[in-house]
């Protein structure tokens, strides 16, 4: 008989940037998904993929803000962790990280199933940006990775089947499962995952649910995807695959073998690539990654979750730049290998109204011969996982653990969001297994609390910048009803905005505009409208206001005379000569940097460089001293024709922590600066040249 199962929690001490402030701005521009598909690949799809693939695809962040506030300074940190461990397997989740399972470790062999990042340093990944690699993430809501990458969720202990079919004894024999939950904004789903190790299991169980609370369809999206080393083959039951790059071209290629190599060895690949595998219809769900001994990691699932796909970072000189800045020096590379609900991940799925969706997986160790011809290696391997996992036996496990998916949690182990909580006040949904009690409310929750209790939008104190606007449309139609005052106009015409209603929206802040005491934020929307209209000129004009604006609203809260706002006023809350006296520092140095960055790409956009100038001399000298900072400082010298300024910007070196995955900004900056190679440290480009 094995151990009995524990569930406990832990402090991990992990070097660690930390993740900042939130971008104050409300992310009003569409997204500029690099998962997009080419319109001349379409065409060619099988049917109900191009009718995923074309289904609702996210337009927008709101009501989500995007996390740009981290740096690369790591330092060691405590992260909270917790740990359910049997006999034969360990595995730490991270509760306060998306609910990341950071480690899988097989006690008999002493293996790290997983690629497990020594350190957690953010990256611009998550759709909303900040994202860490290794390990097995969630991923819900839209193509990408989840806006929850790097957020709290909640957990609890919860009562679970023994994993074999069989339902535990009045004494609860069958043990423990840790319950993860929280309510994905983008599409508004609550969902949980469930996680069990069965007395004596060599596998670790996950049960999945996503409901819609709705009395119409929404989409949904899910991708489980895990991290491995990248010495492996990876073998999936397919013979063909959907290969999508960089270059956004979806084309069906050859299994195993794809333009004159083994594309099931990740450092066969050059550039980084996605394979979504074509699966047959009735074969079991799987993928497994295998080192050159034939140990590795296998995952599989109930049918639900249909796709399996294979991530490569590839060989090329971007590829090696990116792995490299998301670990320290002398760690190994990694690949993904991933499962989800579409055969790829450029679809949505149409959830149905008040319907749920729920499978199983398995993660767990795997034996078998990685080398050889591909139906032989497909065939042992499968062979090998019905000997330690029967599909039927994954079948039984489902079916046992769907009983106990409205198990009401025990014990909360940790604590995520309020807004689920403000959801169920507002539409009194009964959701059992997944209670969002009211005191999980907080401070970001109140205003809308306020307005769903009174009818009334309180405005922020002290003139502190708005909060989140909700857009979601019964909260759109609160908005329209409640008083006009100036801070409901802006959060009206943000909600108007997602909704695809411009015009409106644009009338809203306005209106909002002709009261109001601070006008940065309504004159920074109607500077998005502009551009996203055309008008580059109008646009300037405005974030030039919304900047003089911003300064001058600190600096009466720093309590200074009837001067002007001068670049003897800086934005982060800060004067010149008084360089220690701040007004809540964090806070309004990420709005300044925020507003002072669009400031100045859409002064540059017009060759106003004299007013972004102006910009630029007005930010704290730490807002300049950031990565992000430094490449906008060698746009300006650049567009001001001082080109070896710009270019010792480059010499003197600069990290720009939030830089987007398949940007290619520093390149094309430093093209326009001579004639020399890019330098490797700049290199992150991830398609072939041209493509």
């Amino acid at each position: 008989m094995g151990s009995v199962t524990t569930i406990r929690r832990e402090v991990l001490t992990l070097p660690a940037a930390p993740l900042g402030p939130d971008n104050p701005l409300p992310p009003l521009r569409p997204l500029g998904e690099a998962h997009r598909v080419d319109a001349r690949d379409r065409a060619g799809l099988p049917r109900d993929m191009a009718r995923q693939v074309g289904y609702e695809p996210l337009r927008s962040l709101l009501p989500v803000r995007v996390r740009d506030g981290y740096d690369r300074v790591r330092e060691p940190r405590e992260v909270e962790a917790l740990v359910i461990e049997n006999d034969r397997l360990r595995v730490t989740v991270l509760p306060g990280l998306g609910g990341r399972v950071a480690s899988l470790h097989h006690k008999p062999t002493d293996r790290e199933l997983l690629y497990a990042n020594p350190v957690l340093q953010p990256a611009n990944f998550a759709l909303n940006g900040a994202w860490f690699s290794g390990g097995i993430e969630w991923n819900i809501g839209a193509t990408g990775h989840t806006t929850l990458s790097c957020s709290p969720v909640h957990a609890a202990r919860v009562p679970a089947p023994d994993g074999r079919g069989h339902l535990p004894g009045p004494s609860g024999s069958g043990g423990e499962m840790l319950r993860l939950w929280e309510w994905e904004r983008l599409r508004d789903l609550p969902f949980q995952v469930d996680l069990w190790l069965p007395e004596g299991s060599d596998f670790l169980y996950v049960g999945v649910r996503i409901r819609n609370p709705h009395e119409r369809p929404v989409p949904t999206y899910w991708w489980s995807n895990t991290a491995v080393p990248e010495e492996r083959r990876v073998l999936a039951p397919a013979d063909e695959a959907w290969l999508f790059g960089y270059e956004r071209r979806l084309r069906r290629v050859p299994v195993p073998s794809y333009d004159g190599a083994d594309r099931t060895y990740p450092l066969n690949s050059t550039y980084p690539a996605d394979y979504f595998y074509e699966v047959p219809d009735g074969r079991r769900r799987w993928i497994a990654a295998l080192d050159e001994h034939g140990h590795g990691l296998a995952q599989t699932s109930t049918d639900a979750l249909r796709g399996r796909k294979l991530f490569v970072w590839g060989t090329g000189p971007g590829g090696r730049r990116w792995q490299e800045w998301l670990t320290e020096p002398g760690t190994g590379g990694y690949c993904e290998i991933q499962a989800g609900l579409a055969r790829t991940q450029l679809e949505h799925v149409e959830l149905a109204a008040e319907g749920e969706v729920s499978w199983l997986e398995a993660y767990g160790p795997l034996d078998a011969t990685p080398d050889g011809a591909w139906h032989t290696v497909l065939r042992e391997a499968e062979d090998r996982l019905e000997e330690v996992l029967p599909r039927a036996g994954v079948e039984a496990a489902y079916r046992a653990w769907q009983s106990y998916a409205d198990a009401e949690p025990g014990e909360r182990l940790a604590t995520g969001s309020g807004w689920g909580a403000l959801e169920v006040l507002r539409a009194d949904w009964k959701l059992p297994g997944t209670p969002f009690e009211e005191d999980t409310l907080g401070d970001a929750q109140r205003p809308w609390l306020h307005l769903l209790r009174t009818g009334s939008l309180p405005g922020p104190e002290h003139h502190a910048p708005p909060g989140d606007t909700l857009v979601a449309r019964p909260w759109r139609d609160m908005l329209e009803t409640t008083a006009a005052t100036p801070d409901a106009e802006y959060h009206l015409g943000v909600a108007q905005w997602h909704g695809d209603d411009r015009a409106q929206a644009v009338r809203s802040w306005e209106r909002g505009l002709q009261t109001a005491a601070v006008r940065w934020p309504l004159l920074r929307c109607l500077a998005v409208a502009d551009q996203e209209d055309g008008h580059h000129e109008r646009a300037a004009d405005r974030y030039a206001e919304a900047f003089d604006d911003l300064c001058e609203r600190l600096r009466e809260q720093r309590g200074g005379g009837g001067e002007g706002t001068g670049t003897g006023s800086r934005a982060d809350g800060t004067a010149e000569d008084t360089a220690g006296d701040t007004v809540d520092d964090t806070r309004w140095t990420a709005v300044a940097a925020a507003l002072g960055r669009e400031a100045i790409e859409a002064l540059l956009a017009v060759s106003r460089t004299a007013d972004a100038r102006s910009v630029w001399e007005r930010l704290h000298p730490a807002t300049r001293a950031r990565g992000r900072f430094r490449l906008i400082e060698a746009e300006l010298l650049a567009a001001e024709g001082r080109r070896e300024e710009a270019r010792a910007v480059f010499d003197e070196g600069f990290e720009v922590a939030d830089l987007r995955e398949g940007a290619e900004s520093i390149g094309r900056l430093w093209s326009r600066l001579g004639d020399e190679p890019l330098p490797a440290r700049h290199d992150f480009r991830m398609r072939p040249d041209g493509g």
